[in-house]
């Protein structure tokens, strides 16, 4: 059984007008009978008619009258304005209203790049078009990442179980023997397989503020030093220059800082890593840190790479978000490395931001 169907909004608009007019006229009534009357019997005695005279009784006869005959007409005037301004204003606000919930239908049948147009009906009706417009934005890259997500989960996951399995069934013909270089193998798939689930509950993890923190007093060159050593293998192989910068600017940064060791090794791993992956063979990618103007130390990862356009900045940090989609995961990383990274940053109280001066200049990253 349907529920009743409620009144439209002209409707109630018209209601909440005719109830207002309503009201005033009522009082307007009250007032005119009860403290009017009263007002012009006196005057009429103060000027000299007699109480109880004909003259007293139709001239408060005829003011009467004419009071009635005055609230009535202005209330059946204020019923036709309420009535016009009623269906005026309805009118202009029902289109961009059935426009926005026609957009909203189209969004709810999976077509995403729906957009309203400024409605010109006022400056809240504006300001919902627009935020309906950033949702739809919102959700449509939403959308595009989560298509492209799963061909790539899939690919991630067809090669290594499809290795296992050729193993698997050759150890069962027992043309295959389980030795070393049998169980090397398996053991690489297998962590191939789980890289990726790892990785979703990391980012997960994160999103959702349950990074669990074991802080110490680290000093800041040891940070720095770690991170760069734990990378500086991959670098070497690259091609590229990893050098160390303490204090390359700014003031002079403090002996110690309070974090978690491993969480910020995870951050400085995906920093420079995402850093190295980008950056030519010749190039440099340079970990540094100085103090900030409140006390805080700011640490920063620059290269000499590819540089981003400014329509991937602003997306740089979204999860499974790939500056190069034709990239497979060994090459262009899982696109949730940065996320991460953020998330562990501010759960320090820090801040992570990214700056590039487009296609062919030095990124920075700074935390």
């Amino acid at each position: 059984m349907r529920p009743p169907r409620e009144h439209g909004l002209a409707a109630r608009f018209l209601l909440a007008q005719l109830l207002v007019v309503v009201a005033s006229v009522l009082a307007a009534a009250v007032v005119a009978f009860l403290a009017g009357l009263p007002l012009f019997h006196e005057h009429l005695l103060r000027a000299g008619t007699e109480p109880g005279s004909s003259q007293l009784f139709h001239a408060e006869r005829a003011y009467r009258d004419a009071s009635l005959w005055t609230l009535g007409v202005a209330l059946l005037i204020a019923l036709l304005c309420a009535l016009v301004v009623a269906s005026s204003f309805t009118r202009r606000l029902r289109r961009p209203l059935t426009e926005l919930t026609r957009a909203a239908e189209d969004m709810s049948g999976g077509r995403y790049g729906t957009r309203v147009p400024p409605m010109g009906a006022g400056a809240e009706v504006d300001a919902l078009a627009e935020s309906f417009n950033t949702m739809a934005a919102r959700l449509e890259r939403t959308e595009h990442v989560r298509r492209r997500m799963l061909p790539d989960l899939a690919h991630e996951l067809r090669t290594p179980v499809a290795v296992l399995a050729v193993y698997l069934e050759g150890l069962e013909d027992g043309v295959a023997t389980f030795d070393g270089s049998t169980g090397t193998v398996m053991g690489e798939q297998l962590a191939r397989l789980t890289r990726p689930i790892e990785d979703i509950d990391d980012v997960s993890r994160a999103e959702e503020g349950r990074i669990v923190l074991e802080r110490e007093h680290v000093p800041v060159a040891r940070l720095l030093h770690a991170g760069a050593d734990a990378a500086r293998e991959a670098g070497a192989d690259r091609g590229v220059t990893l050098r160390v910068e303490v204090e390359p600017a700014g003031e002079p940064v403090a002996g110690t800082v309070l974090v978690d060791r491993q969480r910020m090794g995870q951050v400085l791993g995906n920093l420079l890593s995402n850093a190295l992956r980008h950056t030519p063979p010749g190039g440099e990618v340079v970990l540094g840190a100085c103090g900030g103007p409140s006390g805080d130390v700011v640490i920063r990862v620059a290269d000499t790479g590819e540089g981003m356009t400014s329509e991937q900045l602003p997306h740089v940090f979204e999860r499974f978000c790939r500056g190069d989609t034709a990239r497979d995961r060994d090459h262009g990383g899982s696109g949730i490395g940065l996320t991460i990274s953020r998330a562990i940053v501010e759960a320090h109280g820090g801040t992570l931001t990214a700056a590039s001066p487009g296609p062919g200049g030095a990124d920075r990253c700074s935390s």
